[in-house]
């Protein structure tokens, strides 16, 4: 299904029933619905379909994704927040939960930054967040990873444009999780449950300071997705979580 503003034309899917649950993808730039299915750690829209009406996009401009739309240098995180925002507003949906991984982790903290009283409850799986040793690391892995394929297939972009709306996203607030503070985080009433991970792009000491300043937070066990046999009990652990703040 195609969600269309103006230039703006995002890929959605939605599958089950039940209270809604925006699914955000890992991959960086390149986050698409065809991350969550492909299960690496699982797949959520199998996991819950059965009990949520599960909505996922491909995001926008993400190299393999069928989503488009300008790159706006100015306002790189909120250009985004507000095609996701977009897409619920255009099924309808008020409240809605959400669960991210990766990239979903900045993208939920600037949901419940712009839309605090529609955000019941937030999983944030293997955030990403900003190391201090390694503060370029998203704008080169980009500007590598991301920029060349999509200025292959978009005449109108090029790299001086990439070059800009990477310098604005990730070395304008180089810190913590991009897209808030941490008094923002001190002072969101939202349930949170965080499954921190630990590679460059995922660092454990963000997750656990995130955990640790935000009031009514929950954290997984670590490792959890090794050994695989402990994914299960992760997924059990969001389940009850989200189940424990459905609003009835």
């Amino acid at each position: 299904m195609i969600y269309q503003k103006g230039p703006v034309h995002i890929y959605y899917e939605e599958a089950g029933s039940g209270f809604p649950l925006l699914l955000i993808a890992g991959g960086g730039l390149n986050s698409t619905i065809a991350g969550l299915t492909r299960g690496d750690p699982f797949n959520p829209i199998a996991e819950f379909k059965g009990e949520y009406r599960c909505i996922a996009a491909d995001l926008r401009n993400a190299n393999g994704g069928q989503s488009s739309g300008p790159l706006e240098i100015e306002r790189p995180w909120d250009s985004y927040t507000d095609d996701q925002l977009g897409v619920l507003d255009h099924l309808g949906i008020d409240k809605f939960m959400v669960m991210g991984f990766c990239i979903g982790g900045p993208f939920i903290w600037n949901l419940l930054k712009r839309a605090p009283n529609r955000v019941v409850a937030a999983v944030l799986a293997q955030p990403s967040g900003s190391r201090p040793e390694m503060r370029d690391l998203f704008y080169e892995n980009n500007i590598k990873g991301w920029g060349p394929e999509l200025v292959k297939s978009r005449p109108d972009v090029t790299m001086e444009t990439v070059e800009k709306f990477l310098t604005r996203m990730y070395r304008t607030n180089p810190d913590f999780v991009f897209t808030v503070t941490r008094d923002f985080v001190r002072n969101c009433r939202t349930p949170v449950l965080i499954l921190p991970d630990d590679i460059p792009a995922h660092p454990y000491a963000v997750a656990m300071e995130a955990a640790m300043l935000a009031p009514n937070s929950e954290v997984s066990i670590f490792p959890w997705k090794e050994p695989k046999e402990r994914i299960p009990l992760a997924v059990r652990q969001i389940r009850s979580f989200l189940r424990a703040h459905r609003p009835a």
